[in-house]
């Protein structure tokens, strides 16, 4: 008994001992390796942080939207009619299902704001005369809401207050339903409803032009003659409700009121827009980091196995003390999860740095009124035990390699590489190489596997650069589009209104004005079998010679006779192809519901569009030829009598700028897109130098002993050097190219699940981002490759041609 518990003792201490020893050795291996270890360990921070950075983000402005939502209560269902008087609120409010409902006049404004001379405009919404609105209620930045009876006092939304530098107490001027005041700001405020503004006829937010003013329901019902009615629903429904029966009932009970079709949260323009950019960032949060991670996974199976090929005789030794191949297994197997643990936790940092500066951006031009910096415990996990089992993957083949290795095999030095004189050579043997040239040439195509690992390498490294650039081409041609090719109006005048389509003489009559055109925007819903989407049908002139449809290849697109021009992405939502009918149910005029047929299918790049012809369009509603829109070409002299003009007109709703159209693209979508598309960019290059620095450092390794037997026969530094770095230059010349065709290709994966509502990556490359990703490429390998050259120069050659023979 007492021998056994002696041997069981000294059994469980000699295990001790052999884990403390197979420990130390790892160590010790790190630290020798520690710049190979590092490069690995940024490829997989790489990966792990892009990831960290947009599931942060996603996770924090998804929990901070919630919370938003929930707190100021946001409406789930939404409805804006002709005019209806206050007793109908009651009778809705019976509706079953409904939890809470807020009645609200909503009108425009025309703002004179001092010191701007281009026109803005301004959504007036109601407040209740007392305390907050029971649905969607406001964040009160500053000040204090308006009182009732005070008519010339407004709450103003936070983003148009920035933009003009607007605080309590500060006054200007404005034109309500053809009456000028003078308004006083009383609070900036920030709303769920309009986390994301646009202005009417636009596709994206403009601050400086566009805003949202709150004034109490007595002195808006004054201004927009609505005393004791209202134009405005927005409710929220009972947890478990239909909200489709909510809608269908309320569209029902105020259809002859001028109801324009009440509509869910899902098909609200903030709501909508904010999805979109929220379900990128969730697509970046996978695509990306999957990239990444096989760009790891590909380096730890090289080095790995260089590293196993150089320990054959040490793994023999650690057999033979009687080491089992589970236990050296496990041994490579911590090596290889010890890397991916320093690049975990690496990532994990650079993760959370950039994902909440990346977040303070998002909170300028989304509006919440603070950020919930918050990342899903569960999906740390995932991430953890994603990136732990794609290294391990990695380098699974080494370690199956290792644990399976005979001993008497392992003490055994690798059989030398059969030489003979291949195809390549004896093509190459009238060319005049020198000796070391020859020695690359050879040494490329004798050991094949090798080479083409190198290359698919250099080829990955120089792929990831190019789609972490490739987007800025994508930006560029995205306003070459819309701004230049699509849109050549200076302004865009929105009409309250339909008027009849005469109404473009008295515009073109006007000083300043070169060209005006006309066209009509009628809101709509488009339904194909199950499959609906809620937004607008525009309706041009035949011969449009401001703005029309361009196809990919930037020709402009004549309109049907008859039918809808439908979007690529809009026929894809909608389940359409050429030649099927869509019922179009009109939500404005007479509100008719009819069959129109698909006659042709474009591409967009900014919005998606159903467009017909103008008077195609007014024959279907069942209106005359009417326009709401009108566009024009100004004299650059006369933009600012222009502007004025337009302002003070009382049918006009508003005006867009294309400049400052383009101006908030860049300043929005653009800064977000780009300034994202420079951390991948970052990111990228870090990866290119960890994949060209392991390149080099596990060719030299490999060729250790060749290069000094080279320098013990005489060969100087150089032309050894030569040898080494030659045959680097050879594989990053092959590798470029290669990676170029790689980079395409994900590029094109990436587009493909960028694609939202608000715009489409397109997929275009140019010249300068080939050549960028080149030359990071090669600056990688020309750093690495001096460090290599200095290893060269301080080559222990009494130690490296130490060998058992």
């Amino acid at each position: 008994m007492i021998s056994a518990r002696i041997r069981g003792r000294w059994r469980g201490d000699v295990m001790i001992r052999s884990t403390a020893s197979l420990n130390t050795k790892i160590r010790r291996e790190l630290w020798q390796m520690r710049g190979q270890v590092l490069a690995i360990a940024l490829v997989i921070a790489g990966g792990v942080g892009v990831c960290v950075m947009s599931l942060a983000n996603y996770s924090s402005l998804m929990v901070t939207r919630a919370d938003y939502y929930q707190q100021y209560r946001f409406a789930d269902v939404f409805a804006n009619l002709k005019r209806a008087p206050r007793s109908m609120v009651e009778k809705v409010a019976a509706i079953p299902g409904i939890e809470r409902i807020s009645a609200r006049v909503e009108g425009a404004a025309k703002l004179e704001m001092p010191d701007f001379p281009e026109p803005v405009s301004a959504r007036l919404v109601s407040l209740p005369p007392r305390g907050q609105p029971a649905v969607n209620q406001l964040y009160v930045r500053q000040g204090h809401l308006p009182r009732p009876g005070r008519s010339q006092e407004v709450a103003i939304i936070g983003s148009f207050a920035n933009a003009h530098d607007l605080r309590p107490g500060d006054r200007f001027g404005a034109i309500i339903h053809g009456r000028r005041q003078v308004l006083t700001v009383t609070a900036v405020v920030e709303s769920p409803e309009f986390i994301y503004t646009i202005p009417p006829g636009g596709m994206l937010p403009d601050y400086e032009r566009y805003g949202v003013l709150w004034m109490s329901r007595e002195s808006l019902e004054a201004a927009m003659d609505m005393k004791g009615a209202f134009n405005s629903l927005v409710l929220t429904v009972d947890r478990g409700a239909s909200e489709n029966s909510v809608i269908e009932a309320i569209d029902r009970l105020l259809d002859r009121y001028g109801v324009t079709g009440a509509f869910a949260r899902s098909d609200q323009f903030s709501h909508r827009f904010l999805d979109d950019e929220l379900s990128q960032l969730k697509t970046m949060a996978t695509v990306f980091p999957a990239i990444f991670m096989t760009v790891a996974m590909f380096l730890l199976n090289v080095v790995i196995n260089r590293l196993i090929n150089t320990q054959r005789d040490i793994i023999a030794i650690l057999k033979a003390f009687g080491y089992s191949n589970g236990q050296i297994g496990w041994h490579y197997s911590k090596l290889v999860l010890t890397i991916a643990v320093i690049g975990l936790f690496l990532g994990l940092l650079l993760g959370v740095w950039t994902g909440r500066a990346m977040g303070e951006m998002y909170m300028d031009y989304y509006r919440f009124p603070g950020l919930l910096f918050r990342m899903d415990p569960r999906w740390l996990l995932v991430l953890t035990a994603g990136t732990l089992g794609v290294a391990w993957l990695g380098g699974w083949q080494a370690i199956h390699k290792a644990a399976s290795l005979p001993p008497a095999e392992a003490m055994r030095p690798e059989g030398p590489t059969r030489y003979r004189t291949g195809w390549v050579e004896r093509i190459l043997t009238p060319l005049r190489f020198s000796q070391p040239s020859r020695m690359i040439v050879r040494q490329l195509i004798r050991r094949p596997g090798r080479t083409v690992l190198s290359v698919m390498g250099v080829a990955m490294a120089t792929g990831i650069v190019l789609v972490g650039n490739f987007q800025f081409d994508s930006v560029s041609l995205m306003v070459h589009q819309q701004f230049a090719r699509v849109q050549q109006q200076d302004v865009t005048a929105s009409f309250i209104e339909p008027r009849n389509a005469s109404a473009l003489y008295t515009l073109q009559q006007q000083p300043g004005v070169r060209y005006a055109e006309g066209r009509r925007v009628v809101s709509a819903r488009l339904i194909h079998e199950h499959r609906q989407w809620r937004g607008s049908v525009t309706g041009m002139p035949e011969d449009a010679r401001l703005q029309f449809v361009v196809d990919q290849k930037m020709r402009a697109v004549p309109l049907p006779t008859e039918g809808l021009l439908l979007t690529d992405f809009l026929a894809r939502r909608l389940g359409v192809n050429v030649g099927d009918d869509v019922r179009v149910q009109f939500l404005e005029g007479k509100r008719k519901s009819m069959s129109m047929p698909v006659a042709g299918i474009t591409s967009e790049l900014v919005g998606v569009g159903a467009y017909a012809r103008l008077d195609v369009l007014n024959r279907a509603s069942g209106d005359g030829p009417v326009i709401n829109q009108a566009l024009l070409n100004l004299d650059p002299d006369a933009r600012a009598r222009v502007y004025r003009e337009l302002r003070e007109a009382p049918g006009v709703l508003g005006i867009s700028i294309r400049q400052a159209m383009l101006d908030s693209f860049y300043d929005t979508l653009a800064k977000t897109f780009l300034t994202f598309t420079f951390f991948n960019s970052l990111l990228g290059g870090v990866i290119a130098f960890g994949v060209m620095y392991n390149t080099i450092r596990i060719s030299l390794a490999e060729k250790g002993r060749e290069l000094a037997s080279l320098r013990v026969l005489g060969y100087t530094h150089n032309e050894v050097s030569h040898i080494l770095l030659g045959e680097m230059a050879i594989i990053v010349a092959v590798g470029i190219p290669l990676g170029w065709l790689i980079g395409q290709g994900l590029a094109r994966l990436i587009v493909g699940a960028l694609e939202t509502e608000l715009y489409r990556v397109p997929l275009t490359i140019t010249g300068q981002t080939l050549g960028v990703s080149a030359t990071v490429v090669i600056v990688s390998a020309l750093v690495s490759g001096l460090v290599a050259w200095w290893r060269l120069r301080n080559l222990d050659l009494i130690a490296v041609l130490k060998t058992r023979e």
